[in-house]
């Protein structure tokens, strides 16, 4: 616990940042959630998943906080009291092969700046993907699942989650539309 709590200083209440999955399914309990965008991070569909959302022999793609540009998404605050064991929990979901690099990022929000946990990912580890054709998109869209099911659904989900909050992302957006021009939706 103390790797992944290094930065909380324990008096407080956490603050965590989602930008994909963690918008519609945060799986920890918060006390208060709030829009917010991070600047020198990008969503990016760039990340392959050998557990969540594929297999070793059929990887998928989920989303990563990448350095440069900016990215919003959702800060969550875990109540003080609660912090050390949610933590836990949000550890063992997000950092079962520890692909992440786990970040306490300046978190901008209509009620002031926060300091939160987020889960970037570094373009030297072996699980970035870099960009990838759309014809190898489409194929990973068609067959990768994985423990939390397929990279598809995934896909969809954050789309979707993105649009009821009002965020726009351009790519996220393109990438929806060539499912459905593949017929995959």
């Amino acid at each position: 616990m103390d790797a992944r709590a290094a930065g909380w200083d324990g008096r407080s209440g956490l603050w965590v940042f989602g930008y994909a999955s963690l918008i519609w399914r945060p799986e920890f309990e918060f006390v208060e959630q709030r829009q917010a965008r991070v600047l020198g991070w990008h969503r990016s569909f760039w990340m392959r998943s050998r557990v969540n959302r594929g297999t070793a022999d059929r990887p998928g793609l989920v989303f990563a906080l990448l350095s440069g540009g900016s990215c919003r998404g959702m800060v969550y605050r875990i109540a003080r009291h609660r912090a050390r064991d949610e933590l836990a929990r949000l550890w063992e979901r997000e950092m079962p092969t520890g692909v992440y690099d786990p970040r306490w990022l300046r978190c901008h929000t209509s009620d002031g700046p926060v300091r939160a946990l987020a889960f970037t990912l570094n373009r030297r580890n072996p699980s970035y993907s870099g960009r990838l054709s759309d014809d190898e998109v489409l194929y990973v869209l068609r067959h990768a699942r994985g423990r939390y099911g397929s990279t598809l659904d995934y896909l969809l989900r954050t789309a979707h989650a993105l649009r009821e909050h009002g965020m726009l992302d351009r790519e996220l957006a393109r990438l929806v539309a060539l499912a459905r021009e593949a017929g995959l939706d």
